[in-house]
């Protein structure tokens, strides 16, 4: 199973990269863009019985930072699924 993991800075926690990218927009002309976040995506081949309990304790363990990060947990459908 394909399970893919994005993390996020949560709100209210500064993020220089972002300041930066959109500081970086600003200068290139492009208007319109209020805010920018950068954050990280993970992509993971799991064993399709890999509970969902696991899958959270993978990411509060290792893949984010709990105190300053969120994550989203959000299963792939594969090639050839029903």
């Amino acid at each position: 199973m394909k399970v893919r993991i994005l993390v996020r800075l949560k709100p209210g926690v500064l993020d220089p990269q972002g300041r930066a990218v959109h500081h970086s927009l600003d200068g290139l002309g492009f208007e319109g863009v209020e805010d920018v976040r950068i954050g990280r995506m993970i992509e993971l081949d799991v064993a399709d019985g890999t509970s969902d309990e696991s899958l959270n304790s993978m990411c509060e363990k290792l893949l984010a930072n709990m105190v300053i990060e969120d994550y989203t947990i959000e299963k792939l459908e594969t090639a050839g699924a029903a």
